[in-house]
């Protein structure tokens, strides 16, 4: 049996519910094949008290995506037959208030473009019914807005769309895939981001920006702060300076 993908307007509604109560709980957490974004995995690191450098050895795999040719993070899941994920416990899941956008979002699936004359970002949403989940037999009715507001998501779907910038970008001005120089940069910037703070204030990589004090001590302990300023200096990086400013802002 395959999956319903319907899509949704902004005024569709959508029953859904999960809970131990519902008889499929923990179903969605097994066979997948789960991307992480940046900002997912800044969320999981840091809730697991662990340095970006070791939380990528112990759960990530890097792969290159087929569509962008960028570097992309996938989940790695336990036992082979089951593709578990390696949070999920009987009473659920073990992160769940750092769950994965991807996570966040379901039975939504969003998907967003950037226009590339103006920059604007536009989305639309899609409701997955997948056969296994009976969740929507029960619940309250949403609408999308509800939905994203009650999982918390729209902040992911801000730090997520700084990627879909820089994939914007390539698919504009390049092609294929990285350079191993590249690729090293972009794990290290956005989803390495220790390693990258390391390199700022350690082999001082970003001198040539002429960052003011005030940047740097707000990027020595703010990891969103750092995150966001991997992202211009890889978008700096690979196309160039495209703003007019040495630092990409």
């Amino acid at each position: 049996m395959e999956n319903n993908i319907i899509p949704l307007s902004q005024t569709d509604t959508f029953m859904f519910s999960c809970s131990q109560k519902v008889p499929c709980f923990n179903a969605c957490c097994r066979d997948l094949n789960q991307f992480l974004t940046p900002y997912d995995i800044l969320r999981l690191k840091n809730r697991l008290g662990l340095s970006s450098s070791r939380f990528l050895e112990r759960y990530g795999f890097q792969q290159t995506g087929p569509e962008t040719g960028l570097p992309i993070v996938s989940l790695k899941t336990q036992f082979a037959k089951e593709l578990k994920c390696p949070f999920v416990t009987p009473s659920g899941c073990s992160v769940y208030e750092d769950r994965p956008s991807s996570c966040r979002t379901y039975p939504l699936v969003r998907l967003a473009s950037r226009s590339r004359e103006t920059g604007k970002i536009t989305e639309r949403f899609l409701l997955l019914k997948e056969p296994h989940c009976l969740g929507f037999k029960q619940g309250r009715t949403w609408i999308i807005h509800e939905w994203i507001e009650n999982q918390e998501v729209s902040f992911y779907n801000e730090m997520n769309d700084l990627l879909l910038e820089i994939i914007s970008l390539k698919n504009q001005n390049m092609s294929g895939s990285l350079d191993v120089k590249s690729r090293r940069c972009f794990r290290m910037a956005l989803y390495d981001i220790d390693a990258f703070r390391s390199n700022i204030f350690e082999n001082n990589i970003l001198d040539p920006w002429h960052l003011d004090a005030e940047t740097l001590d707000t990027v020595k302990m703010d990891d969103v702060a750092l995150l966001k300023l991997g992202h211009q200096w890889i978008k700096n990086m690979l196309f160039g300076n495209l703003n007019g400013n040495d630092n990409g802002n």
